[in-house]
């Protein structure tokens, strides 16, 4: 296979397609032609054949019966068969049809007692023919018939394989050009995805490739790739909304901290030393409560968080609420025996994460519930602080985002919190909602539950 070959295999779909039907065609039709000429060849033999022997048979049986005239020209019943000859045991013409008068012998084959009929070829000078030799009686001086007529034209020329295979070349040249147009029609929709495709840049995800009518293979490769792009522009669209909003949560502990070391250095001697560390050391924090934060929601789904175990969420529960502080009581419903397959760390941040949420926004108390539900873990942790508006529901998910002033992250927390807790529901196949909950909130994560 030569390097141009192999490049234009590689290179077209089309051609690839298109050269492997003309193949299987041709393999096919072949074959087909083949039988189909031996067929017809066997065919028209046999009745030719056919034809000879009755004349023959005909002919030995007036001949033994006396009934055949003697001294006259062997009459001919099938025109087709217009040859016959009856020929003695010393090789003598004893009688012969009009058209074989002044022939040779038609065949030298002599009929035995075992076989008295034979049906052979013979070419003569002229011509070639098909005929057949039948024995009249089963003595040794009996005489021989010889009845045949000229070859017919389709055995004795190759004019029936010319056509056949004539036909057999156009049929799969048809299927190779057929084949060539319906793929390339199949094909057109593709060629304009790549081409639309080519046209995206990352500095504007919004287009769309054109989706095929129907639901074959091209037009769901389409809603697939339509899909991507819409992921993808929503991700660059978060990516560019968290790194402004990140920027902005830095600049702020930064610019404070700076700003208090400045002042200590104009004014040394008015600066109280024990207020400005305890200050910086709180901006410190939190930029290091910010940075942390934007590393686990960098890590989540990753490889480096991959080793999944199983876990026991009401355990999970029960260790949480142990270590814990909280300025608020905590009530635990809890199923036992609700397990899932997942990162026990980050499912452990979740639970942080909600808990300390509710403790932020509370009233008076917060409520933790562990249950499973049709194959499904659901872990759910309410309060009886201010209700979460039914618009605002999935945007708090959402990185730094800001509410109302009663649920400000002055409150406590980065703004981040809910938003790894959603990517963590996300990477376990699962997810993380707000639901109805009169008198306070409740936030609710399914996970797939072991069985």
């Amino acid at each position: 296979m030569s390097a141009l070959f192999r490049s234009m295999w590689a290179r077209s779909l089309r051609g690839r397609v298109t050269l492997i039907a003309t193949i299987v065609a041709a393999l096919v039709l072949v074959p087909v032609g083949v039988a189909g000429v031996v067929l017809s060849r066997t065919l028209v033999e046999a009745s030719v054949f056919g034809d000879t022997r009755d004349t023959a048979e005909r002919v030995a049986y007036e001949m033994r019966g006396g009934t055949l005239p003697q001294g006259a020209a062997i009459p001919v019943t099938d025109p087709s068969v217009d040859l016959i000859q009856i020929v003695g045991p010393d090789g003598q013409l004893l009688a012969s049809s009009d058209a074989a008068r002044n022939m040779p012998p038609l065949a030298d084959v002599r009929p035995t007692t075992e076989n008295r009929v034979i049906s052979t070829t013979s070419c003569l000078p002229a011509e070639c023919l098909h005929l057949s030799a039948v024995r009249v009686s089963v003595f040794a001086d009996s005489p021989v018939v010889y009845a045949g007529r000229s070859t017919p034209e389709v055995l004795a020329t190759h004019t029936l394989e010319l056509i056949v295979f004539a036909e057999v070349a156009v049929l799969v040249a048809l299927a190779g050009w057929a084949t060539w147009l319906i793929t390339g029609r199949a094909l057109r929709p593709v060629a304009t995805m790549r081409e639309e495709l080519d046209a995206v840049h990352t500095g504007d995800l919004s287009s769309r490739v054109s989706q095929p009518p129907g639901e074959d293979e091209v037009a769901q490769l389409a809603r697939s790739i339509n899909g991507t792009l819409a992921r993808l522009e929503r991700s660059a669209e978060q990516q560019r909304q968290f790194a402004s909003d990140a920027s902005h949560e830095l600049r702020t502990p930064i610019a404070g901290l700076r700003a208090q070391l400045e002042s200590a250095q104009l004014y040394p001697d008015d600066t109280d030393l024990d207020s400005l560390v305890r200050s910086a050391l709180r901006d410190t924090d939190r930029l290091e409560a910010i940075i942390t934060d934007l590393l686990l929601l960098a890590r989540i789904g990753s490889r480096v968080d991959a080793a999944k175990e199983r876990v026991d969420l009401a355990g999970l529960v029960r260790q949480e609420l142990a270590r814990r502080s909280d300025k608020l009581p905590v009530r635990a419903d809890l199923a036992d025996g609700v397990e899932v397959d997942g990162v026990r760390l980050q499912l452990a941040r979740v639970l942080t994460n909600l808990l300390d949420n509710a403790q932020r926004h509370a009233e008076t108390y917060v409520q933790v519930r562990v249950t499973r539900k049709d194959g499904t873990a659901v872990l759910s942790v309410e309060n009886d602080g201010q209700e979460i508006a039914e618009a605002d529901r999935e945007r708090i998910f959402e990185r730094f985002t800001r509410l109302d002033a009663s649920r400000s992250r002055d409150a406590g927390g980065t703004g981040l919190g809910l938003a790894i807790a959603r990517d963590v529901a996300m990477a376990h196949r699962g997810r993380i909602c707000v639901e109805d909950f009169p008198g306070g909130a409740r936030f609710v994560l399914r996970l797939p539950a072991v069985q």
